[in-house]
């Protein structure tokens, strides 16, 4: 064992003198492992740190959140197939009978919403001289929080007494609030909407920024308010309903409870397939990770042209290497190397130069990935499998490029080698 050591640091030690002796063609031949492997440790970085995000946003709603909708889940653009777009809108009906007749749901919210890119904006709540504008309006019951776990930081929410008398009550999100009443108790406050006036009854729990919308920007009224002052939602859009289990463990039974209740009142057939949407975390991830999961592997295969190009780069050095030592190679022959010995030398030769740059490449991905975490709000993460896998990658491809000059070498006759000028 310790000649097998002691053999391989003369090899590495060869190594690095012959590609100290030829510094620019050294840095020129793995220049495209190195482009290789800091666009994958990069790309990695980026998109690992971006899944992160993207799944504590959508755990942030709620583990256990099952929504039903009149749509199926859809992440990314594109039409929506015919039969999706003649369903019937959910109704508020549907969801109390839900409530009923569902033991294992802890909390129905059926939920109307006006984002603020649609039907025309959303106007400006005003009080005083000052205005803020909403980026959505949802039509919610008392069971809001509960199902979508984010609850009021003061005040009350939006009460079932409400829901009951289309009580003009409201409830701001933070940074609504904060814009509205910068200096003062926002409580009790009478604020102008859509040319309505309002009570304001409490303000939601400060959420910050998210990577997809915050809810601080969110305004509520009792879901009969809503519809009285805004009868188009209720007609064009219907109703999206949030549910969650009365224990975690739960969420399978209030999805086929809910599924259950739903397909008897809208009377689908029991061989025709649900015509409304279920909407889970689980089933949003599962979707964005397929994307992201195509994004990562068109990037590797770019990155493995990059590998590919540096791996024939080093083929060519390890061959102009042999030629030029040729001599070299038959006094290691004459003086006892066997075939073996020089196969090793120039095997270890090809793979020292090919894990210099996939050192390399890793220093500058995990730069990179450093830089974007700084400058921008996208996050990185990167994760040790990736740097060992740029490095794994790296040096098995100076071993399978270098094995053919490898053996090119071991093969020349020690003579003629000799006789080499």
């Amino acid at each position: 064992m310790s000649n097998v050591l002691l053999a391989t640091r003369e090899n590495v030690r060869f190594a690095g003198t012959a590609l100290r002796a030829h510094k620019l063609r050294s840095g020129l031949t793995i220049l495209g492992i190195v482009i290789g492997v800091t666009t994958v440790i990069a790309m990695v970085s980026i998109i690992e740190g971006f899944n992160n995000n993207v799944i504590e946003n959508f755990k942030a709603f709620g583990a256990t959140l099952v929504q039903f909708q009149k749509f199926d889940p859809q992440f990314g653009p594109g039409s929506r197939e015919e039969s999706q777009r003649l369903r019937k809108n959910l109704t508020v009906a549907d969801a109390m009978a839900l409530k009923e007749l569902c033991p294992s749901m802890l909390a129905v919210s059926p939920e109307r919403y006006w984002w603020s890119g649609g039907n025309g904006g959303a106007p400006d709540v005003l009080y005083g001289g000052e205005a803020a504008t909403p980026d959505t309006v949802a039509g919610v019951t008392n069971d809001y929080p509960v199902a979508n776990n984010h609850f009021v930081g003061e005040g009350r929410f939006i009460s079932s007494s409400d829901v009951l008398h289309s009580a003009p009550a409201i409830v701001l999100g933070h940074g609504i609030a904060d814009s509205l009443f910068p200096h003062s108790d926002p409580l009790g406050k009478t604020v102008t909407f859509s040319g309505r006036k309002y009570v304001v009854a409490g303000i939601m729990e400060k959420q910050g920024s998210t990577f997809f919308e915050s809810t601080d920007s969110h305004i509520y009224l009792p879901i009969s308010t809503f519809d009285s002052h805004f009868p188009w939602i209720k007609r064009e859009v219907g109703v999206n309903i949030a549910t969650v289990p009365r224990r975690p463990e739960w969420v399978e039974r209030i999805t086929e409870e809910g599924t259950a209740v739903l397909r008897a009142r809208r009377h689908v057939p029991f061989n025709k397939p649900n015509d409304f949407g279920i909407m889970t975390p689980d089933k949003l991830i599962g979707n964005f990770k397929a994307i992201t999961g195509g994004i990562t592997l068109a990037m590797i295969f770019i990155s493995s042209i990059a590998l590919l190009v540096g791996g024939v780069g080093v083929m060519n050095i390890m061959l102009v290497s042999v030629t030029e030592r040729t001599r070299e190679i038959g006094i290691r022959k004459a003086i006892g190397a066997v075939r073996r010995d020089i196969v090793q030398q120039f095997l270890t030769e090809a793979m020292t130069l090919a894990a210099i740059g996939g050192i390399i490449g890793v220093l500058l991905g995990l730069a990179i990935a450093a830089v974007v975490r700084s400058v921008s709000p996208l996050p990185t993460t990167t994760p040790l499998w990736s740097i060992l896998v740029g490095l794994a990658v790296s040096i098995s491809i100076g071993l399978f490029f270098g094995i053919y000059p490898a053996y090119k070498a071991a093969r020349l006759d020690p003579v003629e080698a000799l006789r080499y000028e």
